[in-house]
């Protein structure tokens, strides 16, 4: 009764914040402020502490822009994890536009929606991508295309790293920085968490989603390791497939390591 009393009122409060913080949220993306990138992170930083998620950064993010990130996908969490640390924006399915509660937090966050089973839209898709990097936007990759269980990185499709090949061209220096990033769920009450547990901390998609919000808001102590990798940098002339190949390799090592606890 206690736990249930408590994620009640952690719920409220956050539900207090997203009230004081959503007329300027519209009001700065009607008028395209640079507010409305810095206030998801005040929101994400509150719902991870809602959650009880612990995270942890290790390296730098790059200074330098454009710049795109590219990471691993256990769960919708990973939303609130990466937000909470960057004013970052993100590429979405297009479904997830129609999603109660999450599909209003990503158009309020101006996410990027893509349909991916329409390969004649992916190069329009692509240049809207490229726009907001060249505006200075940190743009988030989820290249799995899904979620995974945790212990591991799916094969990562490469059509929409042709976002950096339709950027290059315009960017200065001729050039886009394209950062890997682990997403590793390691703890569980201040305890490693095993692969007999990490199933809790990952979402694959075929579980109802409330029930497993609720899970995770019941358990209240969830530790997140976040490795932010060295860049690779996409020149004019460079090859998508490559340079994908080279950051998938990059985050499958950091998020081995991380979850061997090294």
């Amino acid at each position: 009764m206690i736990v249930w009393l408590r994620i009640a009122v952690q719920f409220l409060l956050l539900a207090a914040l997203t009230a004081v913080l959503l007329p300027f949220q519209l009001v700065a993306l009607r008028f395209d402020l640079p507010l409305r990138r810095r206030l998801p992170r005040l929101w994400h930083r509150a719902a991870c502490r809602t959650l009880g998620l612990k995270v942890r950064v290790h390296g730098t993010l790059v200074p330098r822009r454009p710049l795109l990130l590219v990471s691993n996908h256990v769960s919708w969490k990973d939303i609130m994890v990466l937000g909470s640390i960057a004013d970052v924006v993100y590429i979405a399915k297009s479904e997830v536009r129609d999603w109660p509660v999450f599909g209003i937090l990503a158009r309020l966050q101006a996410t990027i929606f893509v349909e991916r089973e329409q390969k004649r839209r992916v190069g329009k898709q692509a240049d809207e991508i490229a726009e907001r990097l060249l505006a200075g936007e940190i743009v988030v990759l989820f290249p799995e295309g899904t979620t995974s269980d945790g212990n591991r990185v799916l094969d990562m499709k490469t059509s929409l790293f042709g976002a950096a090949a339709s950027a290059v061209s315009s960017a200065p220096e001729r050039v886009v920085h394209v950062q890997p990033v682990s997403i590793a769920y390691t703890g569980l009450h201040g305890m490693a968490m095993g692969r007999f547990h990490r199933p809790l901390a990952a979402w694959p998609g075929d579980i109802e989603l409330l029930p497993h919000l609720l899970g995770v808001a019941r358990e209240g102590a969830i530790d997140v390791d976040v490795d932010l990798g060295e860049q690779v940098d996409y020149r004019e002339g460079g090859n998508r497939k490559q340079i994908s190949h080279e950051i998938e390799a990059r985050i499958r090592a950091m998020l081995g390591t991380r979850l061997r606890g090294r």
